[in-house]
């Protein structure tokens, strides 16, 4: 029949008792019972040898078992256990054909190998078939009841037992009807029940616990064999179904998943052949453990090869991947959902415990690619924060607004990435990731507000020092009694104006109340350190200021012309003027004064320095003890706010006035020199005695105009020298000086005096010689013409000469 071919068979224990794990490894892969799940049904049958049983499963299940052949005698045919596919059933039913019990061949021995494949088929199976002789009902000595009481023995090995369905297929049915044969069964099978050995906790135990008993009868399939058939068709109808409610295997308990069958077999059978009591609970949830840890560990390494699961590691590991958690929990699912398909009919602790510890194992795998995912979403987000941020700063809004806005932006966006990347079976906190994004936004904030409040404190700091730096100077420079009261009015004036812009702007950055007055009170110290660095460098250059203002006031008049030292000028009155100025200076410059305090540095200098009788005293009795200026402070004045102490004045003004003692004496050196040089003429009484004495020589003159002539000619030559020597300036700086300076010059200026004179008469000859000859014969009788012609040359040869 076709249906035939659908069947499958192997041995599962060999005749020696040995387990075939090949064989049955390759027979559920062959009937594809992994795909059954809890949707299968395991039938066996047990029976003496010879009973018909593998015929009787051929026919009901169209299987292919071996079957005697009666014309060949009676003997063992099936030896150890054989399993085979049923064809044509559903759902998916296994069939067991056990050897047969009582046989000849294994004699007196076959109680153990009875026993344990008797306990095996019940630990497997969820329908067992006895198959008996109807003829035997009712007998104390039948064949049945050794096989019953094995079979009840055993039963009782098997803790937490499962309630197996036992159909007692009655064969070679006689005429009596069935409904008289089914109580002597029933009774036959309680007192077997009743008479086996049980544990005292189950002594009262009934036999329907462990059993849902089934009758049926059939008919002789030698004698009557197509009653046989159809009685074994409507038979086969009930195995449609079995394990559906209210089928004949309904009631099952503690059914192993089809996926571990195979494993389960093996270690029942290896159980009993131990001779151990076999705890079919335990024994569920160890083949749960086997299993459960089998297809885990192959889903474990389905994902470490999956090559979605490769492609986003490698992805991840050079940026940001868009849609990270999504895909991840894709393959994820996809892994565990595989595991939940071939696992789900294990035992739910086991199953959940080892999905569990499959979690844990595939979030070890992928923690890494998410904290290497979180770190680039961080960088990145960290990276366009800065970026917006600086773009933020350039426009219009504030500091503070825009660093507001750009944190709530960017860590939304952050949390957004977070959100795309989250893995949903995973319990990790990545606080911490949020948390570093947060501090480092913070710290880039912190560090352009500190470098913007840096920037904008030099740039106010600079307008401070333009502010403040030239006008300071122009006052010190200028310094009188105004100078501090001035300074201190420009650097209040200013630093106001300073600081309103500032105090403006920092407004924009949202800072708190203290850091912001701590800002403009920095300022403010600028502000002060600005002029008091401006007052300690013009400290420096007091002397130098001092003899300028000293030479301004004492070389040049109120009106800033130069002085000209006619020897009318009071030199002594002009001079204290200027050392009073000078003096001021020194007062002005000689400590700070920006707290409007009340000093005596200028009294206590002008009577130390100007008083001409305190200077007497002390250079007299040579005692500093009543001396102001021994001292490196000032009275009423911080020590912080001295730029010059009062020996360090004393020291100045004495080197002031040594080097300004040099134009004092100019002074009066130009005019006594001034009035030397208005006093030429020589006192009345001695013009009266001349004109007295010379009376004669004078008529003398008169008489002979040829000594007049002479006498003009050497004015001339006096005249011409005294040009040429600057005689009236020489004598300007002193008399020795002037006789030592005419004296080198008065040789040479004689020759060179003379050698013009040739010169020019020597051209005139050339030009002109006839003219000369004749103008000098008419000329003798004129006696003043040579004396005229001699002066001109004598003034002409002084003059070049001088230009010379």
């Amino acid at each position: 029949m076709a249906e035939s071919e659908e069947c499958c068979s192997t041995q599962v224990i060999n005749g020696d008792g040995s387990f075939n794990d090949e064989g049955i490894d390759r027979f559920v892969k062959e009937i594809k019972l992994t795909e059954c799940g809890l949707s299968y049904a395991v039938v066996s049958i047990m029976g003496p040898q010879s009973s018909g049983k593998s015929t009787l499963l051929n026919h009901l299940f169209h299987t292919n078992f071996r079957e005697m052949d009666a014309f060949m005698g009676r003997s063992q045919t099936t030896k150890g256990i054989w399993i085979a596919k049923c064809a044509g059933l559903e759902p998916c039913t296994l069939v067991m054909d056990l050897e047969g019990t009582d046989g000849r061949e294994r004699g007196e021995d076959d109680t153990a190998f009875e026993k344990q494949s008797a306990l095996f088929a019940l630990a497997v199976s969820d329908i067992v078939l006895i198959n008996m002789w109807c003829h035997d009902i009712g007998r104390e000595q039948a064949a049945n009841k050794p096989l019953l009481k094995t079979v009840f023995q055993v039963m009782m090995r098997l803790f937490s037992p499962r309630k197996t369905t036992l159909m007692f297929v009655i064969r070679d049915k006689t005429r009596t009807p069935l409904e008289h044969l089914e109580p002597v069964l029933r009774e036959d099978i309680r007192k077997i029940w009743d008479s086996v050995p049980k544990p005292e906790a189950q002594m009262e135990t009934s036999l329907s616990e462990f059993f849902n008993v089934e009758v049926v009868a059939l008919s002789s399939y030698e004698g009557k064999e197509e009653l046989f058939k159809e009685q074994v068709a409507n038979l086969r109808q009930r195995f449609f179904h079995s394990i559906a409610p209210g089928g004949i295997a309904g009631d099952r308990r503690g059914a192993v998943p089809a996926s571990g069958f195979s494993f389960s077999a093996q270690h029942i059978w290896k159980v009993i052949k131990e001779n151990k009591d076999l705890d079919l609970p335990a024994h569920k949830v160890m083949v749960a453990t086997v299993r459960c840890e089998e297809i885990a560990s192959e889903k474990y390494t389905s994902f470490t090869s999956n090559e979605n699961w490769h492609s986003l590691e490698e992805a991840v590991k050079s940026g940001p991947v868009a849609g990270f958690g999504k895909k991840l929990n894709s393959i994820l699912y996809t892994s565990l959902s595989e595991y939940d398909a071939e696992a789900t009919y294990f035992d739910e602790g086991v199953r959940s415990a080892k999905r569990k510890h499959l979690e844990e194992k595939l979030l070890q795998i992928v923690q890494p690619a998410y904290q290497s995912m979180l770190g680039h979403l961080r960088i990145e987000t960290l990276e366009n924060f800065k970026e917006a941020f600086d773009k933020a700063l350039k426009g219009d809004e504030g500091f503070s607004v825009a660093a507001r806005k750009c944190i709530e932006t960017y860590m939304a966006s952050f949390d957004a990435g977070y959100a795309d990347a989250a893995v949903e079976l995973a319990n990790w906190d990545s606080s911490k990731i949020r948390d570093k994004l947060r501090h480092d936004i913070n710290d880039h904030v912190a560090s352009v507000r500190a470098a913007k409040l840096s920037e904008l404190t030099s740039s106010y700091e600079a307008k401070l020092n333009e502010a403040l730096s030239g006008p300071v100077e122009a006052l010190l420079d200028g310094a009188n009694k105004e100078t501090w009261p001035l300074i201190r009015k420009l650097l209040q004036r200013e630093t106001e104006s300073i600081l309103s812009g500032l105090s403006t702007v920092l407004s924009g950055f949202d800072m708190d109340e203290q850091t912001q007055k701590k800002t403009l009170t920095s300022l403010a110290n600028h502000a002060r350190g600005v002029v008091e660095g401006k007052a300690k460098e013009e400290a420096g250059r007091v002397l130098i200021r001092m003899k300028d203002r000293f030479s301004t006031l004492f070389n040049h008049d109120s009106d800033s012309m130069p002085r000209v030292w006619t020897g009318k000028e009071d030199v002594r009155s002009i001079s204290k003027t200027a050392h009073s100025a000078a003096l001021k200076l020194l007062s002005v410059m000689a400590a700070i004064r920006l707290d409007d305090n009340v000093d005596n540095i200028e009294n206590t200098l002008c009577s130390a320095l100007l008083d001409t009788k305190g200077i007497a005293s002390v250079a007299k009795w040579g005692s500093t003890t009543s001396d102001p200026l021994a001292s490196s402070t000032w009275d009423k004045v911080p020590p912080n706010k001295i730029l010059i102490t009062p020996v360090q004045c004393k020291i100045l003004w004495r080197q002031y006035r040594a080097e300004t003692e040099y134009c004092v004496t100019q002074a009066i050196s130009a005019q006594e020199a001034n009035k030397r040089s208005n006093n030429w003429l020589p006192p009345p009484w001695a013009i009266v005695a001349l004109i007295i004495l010379g009376f004669n020589e004078f008529l003398t003159l008169l008489r002979n105009p040829l000594y007049v002539g002479i006498i003009f000619i050497g004015y001339l030559m006096l005249k011409a020298l005294w040009v040429q020597l600057d005689i009236s300036g020489e004598f300007s700086h002193g008399v020795l000086p002037g006789i030592i300076s005419l004296s080198t010059k008065f040789i040479p200026t004689i020759m060179s005096l003379l050698k013009k004179l040739a010169e020019e008469g020597q051209a005139a000859a050339n030009n002109n010689p006839q003219s000369t000859n004749a103008s000098a014969s008419k000329s003798l009788p004129n006696t003043t013409s040579p004396s005229l012609t001699a002066s001109s040359t004598v003034t002409s040869s002084a003059n070049g000469t001088k230009e010379e």
